[in-house]
């Protein structure tokens, strides 16, 4: 939507209409948590927590932490612009940035709402992907905060997928939803750029091994 005054009047209705119906839709589901051992241990530590997680789970990871204080990285496409406004219908600040646009200073925000004690949403595949592969910017987050990152996957009995890049996964309503938390992962400080992408490789698989243990409960490999 080009139009400058049309764009801000869709940015006012149509996040405020999408969290109402998701709201109502994900109120009829059941969920199921997994591995709440893992979160109390994050959470014991006293510190914000960075929540990790792949892109095509997004949607309704928004509404299962809206009771959390945290901030999410949203891109800064103007696509993102709906996202953004979205999280913050569910209570998020969010910062605006991606790998290839605001990386560095979003990095920055981020870790200026780690030390204001909230804590992170942040997608792992980022905003473009490939699917599925883990990016470094968590990883960095970890080793300047000290905060422990929190791996989350979730599955459902019934489910959408949309054509977009990640295969977007809606639970479907009255689906039983199925959400695992993994063992966190602590980032020594002061990486370089090879210990970075050491612990964005076990990062990667930590996600991965969550998300075929979650999706395995449906005796699938994947959504």
């Amino acid at each position: 939507m080009k139009h400058p005054a049309l764009h801000g009047l869709a940015l006012r209705i149509v996040p405020f209409c999408a969290a109402l119906l998701l709201r109502g839709w994900f109120a009829t589901c059941r969920c199921h948590e997994h591995g709440q051992e893992h979160r109390r241990r994050a959470l014991a530590e006293g510190k914000p927590v960075i929540a990790v997680f792949w892109h095509y789970s997004l949607a309704y990871l928004l509404y299962h932490m809206r009771d959390y204080r945290a901030a999410a990285l949203v891109s800064a496409s103007r696509d993102g612009d709906y996202l953004a406004a979205l999280a913050g219908r569910f209570k998020f600040a969010t910062v605006r940035g991606s790998r290839n646009r605001r990386g560095l200073r979003a990095l920055m925000e981020l870790l200026d709402h780690l030390r204001a004690g909230e804590h992170l949403a942040i997608v792992a595949d980022g905003s473009q992907g490939p699917p599925l592969q883990a990016q470094g910017g968590p990883v960095m987050l970890g080793s300047k905060s000290g905060s422990l990152i929190l791996p989350i996957a979730w599955s459902a009995s019934a489910y959408f997928t949309f054509r977009s890049w990640d295969r977007t996964a809606l639970p479907r309503p009255f689906s039983r939803i199925d959400l695992f938390y993994g063992e966190p992962l602590r980032v020594p400080d002061g990486l370089d750029a090879d210990g970075i992408e050491t612990h964005r490789q076990e990062l990667e698989r930590s996600l991965l091994a969550l998300y075929g243990q979650a999706w395995s409960r449906y005796d699938k490999e994947g959504h």
